[in-house]
């Protein structure tokens, strides 16, 4: 028996996972078994809670309602017989007060509500007829039906809010009389239920209904939590036949709360069966680790030769009291230049610089007298060339035996020569600096802003917007002093003296307040905000007062040196005088001023534009005067002149101006520009070409408004034409009447003769019949003749605008029996709404002369057809009347087609009067009359209208 139970004790020893895995199932059932016993109590428990919650919130509910029946019950009794209820006002009021459940009480005689207490606040519900609206009527009959009190809703009320109504309905003599009813708003409702007193954070309670129309399950109350298996208990309210829930808000706490248990088992299992295996395994890992000691001496061995060997720096082993190199590294050999074996045979007090060798030698003996454990210090070998090698020496000891009086020591040194030759060339460069710093002929100081920095960072400046430091900075002055305050001047050279009229720097400090004014305040704001922005450099124009009271313009430069943009410890600040400068360039604006001024006042736009791309980089503001642009425009836009000539002249006056310019010749010449409002403006352009060296770079010139000019000469020219056509038409008008009259005064004179000689009575009678005839036709050419003139001298013309469309109906209307007679057919195409404007009686003769000629002599072969169009050409509206009738023959009449009696057809009715008076009222009118016509095709007037 105790042979076995070693024999387990030893199985148990040789094989500790196997135990350990052994006690780890064996101790996690144990925790699961545990904690699930553990888990079904805590959820009977919250389950018992919840049961007994929601029987305690029903039981409020139920009492309310039963409280709302005594209410209306006793609002029944308050009908007398004649179906009216008594003082209602004044029992609502008492039964309000008593029952503080109910927010109002209403009397609803034949389903529609009249009484209501309080009607504050519940007007809109006033005559709503609740027998008939759709979302009422349903449990409305319900109570009807089952004789008792029903509560209806929840629902949204009439007058706003969620609430539930209960209705009892009222019978007299057996007679249904209407309801009364009370009015739970929702809130009172949950509050006298106590759901709201429960705890939130544990529980949620959903009121629900089935829908009496859908069938669906509809919920009231706002709900975060979904329902679950067993997350919930429910019950059954029958007086409004609601289901009330309770939900548990932290049903999934027990089960993640069990999940946390066996978790917390398992790792204590894992816990205790780590510690026995490691308990087990305690002889093994003993055995294990003297293996391993071993390996690691071995290791440790090899490591340190291969780090000695090839270690970046001189590693040496040294003999403590010789001096002597035991052993040395290739690394070390480099640095000083000699072999491993010529090293072996020297002392490192051989290879030391004589003057550190006692500080060398001082520390090694604190070292073997255990005073230090180790020192480093810079020192200088003498390598095999003897140049001197700067190295930094770390020295430690690696055996020290007191008894034999030996010690061994580890020497690693790093050649900092390069190091130190630099260190050699930055001293040589601050010493520089210096010499440069104070010789400067250019103000400058040496300035500390740190502690200026620190201070802005405690405020949180750093880094943010600027517009944020600007507004903190101008609300905040006592901050900008602060700082201001807080610069420290390091240095100044003389030439910083001497601007500021002071002999020292210690006389610069104290006068540095009085340097603050506020035109120094807005400036050192600004340097603030660029340090807020870890700006390296600040450049500005400012104005500072020396100690003389003499103000004097400076261009203040302020630069961080490098090494020193996080701290800011050192800042240079040029301070140039640009005094002299200043005095000239306002001189320079002043003249420019003058120049601008005097550009502006000159009536004309002055510029200059690029040679060869004419491309303008200066143009007066007058062009906005005259055009209508400004110089902004202008000038932002590479061709914008080259754009906005006119069109008709765009390529022949850049080609003008190209070829001039190529030739170095000065032009003048006039074009046409578009302005701004889209008029056409005449200019006079007098352009200069500029040469410099002998090549045109630049043309400058001014352009002149002549559009009034132009206009004049327009007018001149349009009067010299009307004066010459006048003079056309008076000397054809004096050629007719000579020519007419004088026919008819010889014919009437050589009449009179004869019937003056004459004794023969049916003679006479012939003759006095032919001087009648002869009468009436001079009488018929005077009308003529005056008609004419009445045309050519009617200056005062009624001009309105007129529909065209109106006109041409009435003349074909005047026209309908020879239209009729000939059947004529007339298209036109002319739009109702198109109006020109002319003299109504002009186009109405115009209209009916071409028209009547046109059907008169149409074709007898073929069916007459007038086509009257309508269209616009340049700056004339035309209208086109076309026939297809006999034509006319403009080889041999093209002189006689406008003129006075002059005929050219067959027809004897012919008097060649209609259309000579037609040209002239078109004429009249400012516009012109045009044939076109082949013989024997048809014939095509055109007039035009302005």
């Amino acid at each position: 028996m105790g042979k076995n139970i070693y024999n387990l004790i030893n199985w148990f020893f040789r094989k500790p996972r196997a135990s350990g895995l052994i006690v780890f199932i064996s101790l996690s059932l144990i925790f699961t078994y545990i904690a699930f016993q553990q888990y079904k109590i805590d959820k009977e428990n919250r389950r018992v809670e919840m049961t007994n919650t929601l029987h305690a919130i029903t039981q409020n509910i139920d009492q309310t309602l039963k409280n709302c029946y005594t209410t209306t019950l006793t609002l029944a009794l308050t009908i007398d017989d004649n179906g009216i209820p008594k003082d209602f006002d004044v029992i609502g009021r008492k039964l309000l007060a008593s029952n503080s459940s109910i927010n109002a009480v209403q009397m609803v005689p034949n389903g529609i509500i009249k009484y209501t207490y309080p009607l504050a606040g519940n007007e809109k519900a006033t005559g709503l007829d609740i027998l008939k609206s759709d979302y009422l009527q349903e449990e409305a009959l319900k109570s009807i039906e089952t004789q008792k009190m029903y509560f209806a809703g929840p629902f949204e009320l009439k007058q706003g809010g969620q609430g539930i109504v209960g209705r009892l309905p009222v019978y007299i003599k057996d007679k249904f009389w209407g309801f009364s009813a009370v009015i739970i708003k929702m809130e009172t409702l949950l509050e006298t239920s106590g759901i709201n007193s429960i705890n939130s954070q544990n529980f949620s309670f959903q009121l629900s209904k089935i829908n009496p129309k859908t069938s669906e399950e509809v919920y009231f109350l706002p709900q975060t939590v979904s329902f679950k298996k067993d997350n919930y208990v429910s019950s059954f309210v029958p007086d409004g036949d609601w289901n009330l829930y309770i939900l548990d808000k932290k049903a999934n706490m027990l089960f993640y709360r069990f999940m946390l248990k066996i978790i917390f088992g398992i790792l204590l299992a894992l816990t205790f069966t780590f510690f026995i295996i490691l308990l087990l395994k305690k002889p093994e890992q003993l055995e294990q680790l003297v293996k391993e000691q071993a390996n690691k001496l071995v290791s440790s061995e090899l490591r340190f030769k291969t780090i000695f060997e090839q270690a970046a720096l001189g590693i040496a082993n040294v003999d403590g009291a010789t001096g002597r190199f035991i052993e040395i590294n290739d690394k070390f050999c480099k640095i000083v230049g000699y072999t491993e074996s010529e090293m072996k045979e020297k002392s490192f007090q051989e290879i030391t610089h004589p003057d550190d060798l006692p500080k060398d030698l001082e520390l090694l003996e604190k070292v073997n007298k255990r005073i230090i454990k180790q020192y480093s210090l810079e020192k200088r070998y003498f390598d095999s060339e003897g140049k001197i090698v700067w190295v930094n020496l770390t020295v430690t000891p690696l055996l020290i035996d007191n008894d034999s009086n030996t010690f061994t020591l580890i020497s690693i040194v790093e050649d900092i020569t390069l190091k130190k030759e630099t260190e050699e060339l930055i001293k040589k460069s601050e010493n520089h600096f210096k010499s440069l710093f104070e010789d400067s002929p250019l103000p400058l100081r040496e300035e500390n802003f740190s502690q200026v920095k620190k201070y802005l960072q405690n405020l949180e400046l750093l880094g943010k917007d600027v517009d944020f430091v600007n507004n903190y900075l101008e609300k905040n002055k006592k901050v900008v002093e602060e700082a201001y305050s807080l610069i420290r001047l390091n240095n100044v050279n003389q030439a910083c003296l001497n601007l500021y009229q002071v002999k020292t720097i210690q006389e610069l400090i104290s006068y540095k307040p009085a340097l603050f004014n506020k035109r120094a305040f807005a400036d050192f704001k600004n340097q603030l905000i660029a340090i807020t922005q870890n700006k390296k450099q600040f450049v500005l124009d400012t104005i500072i007062k020396n100690a003389n009271g003499e103000l004097r313009y400076i261009d203040l430069r302020w630069n961080v040196i490098r090494g020193y943009e996080d701290s800011l410890n050192r800042i240079i600040v040029s301070t140039e005088d640009i005094t002299d400068r200043k005095s000239n360039e306002q001189i320079i604006l002043n003249s420019q001023q003058r120049i601008a001024s005097l550009i502006n006042t000159i009536d004309g736009i002055v510029w200059e534009c690029d040679a060869a791309t004419f491309e303008f980089t200066f143009i007066s503001k007058k062009v906005e005067h005259i055009l209508g642009y400004t110089d902004e425009e202008w000038l932002s836009e590479k061709d914008f002149w080259k754009n906005h000539i006119y069109e008709e002249d765009r390529a022949s006056v850049i080609h003008f101006c190209t070829e001039q310019t190529k030739n170095n010749l000065d032009h003048d010449f006039e074009y046409r520009m578009i302005a701004k409002d889209g008029s056409v403006v005449w200019l006079r352009d007098i352009i200069n070409v500029v040469v410099e060296d002998g090549k045109v770079v630049s043309l400058r010139g001014i352009m002149i408004n002549i559009t009034k000019t132009k206009e004049i000469e327009k007018e001149l020219h349009n009067s010299f034409n009307l004066v010459s056509e006048q003079n056309k038409r008076l000397l054809n008008f004096s050629y007719i009447v000579s020519h007419n009259l004088r026919s008819h005064t010889s014919n009437i004179s050589s009449l009179i003769g004869l019937i003056e000689i004459t004794e023969d009575e049916k003679e006479k009678e012939e003759m006095l019949g032919m001087l009648k005839t002869v009468s009436g036709s001079l009488n018929e050419t005077m009308i003529n003749l005056n008609e004419v003139v009445n045309i050519q001298t009617n200056i005062s013309l009624t001009i309105e605008k007129i529909n065209l469309l109106d006109y041409i109906e009435a003349a074909l209307q005047l026209l309908a029996p020879l239209i009729k007679e000939k059947n004529v057919s007339v298209i036109h195409e002319i739009n109702p709404h198109i109006e020109v404007n002319y003299n109504s009686a002009y186009m109405e003769s115009i209209l009916y002369n071409i028209l009547s000629n046109a059907i008169r002599y149409s074709h007898p072969n073929r069916k007459p057809t007038i086509t009257i169009r309508y269209y616009l050409e340049n700056e004339y509206k035309v209208v086109e009347i076309s026939d297809n009738g006999i034509g006319i023959d403009l080889v041999k009449n093209k002189d006689k087609i406008f003129g006075m009696y002059k005929t050219f057809s067959k027809y004897t009715d012919s008097k060649g009067i209609g259309l000579f008076i037609t040209k002239n009222q078109v004429e009249a009118m400012g516009g012109t009359i045009t044939v076109e016509s082949k013989l024997d095709e048809g014939t095509t007037f055109k007039i035009y209208i302005l």
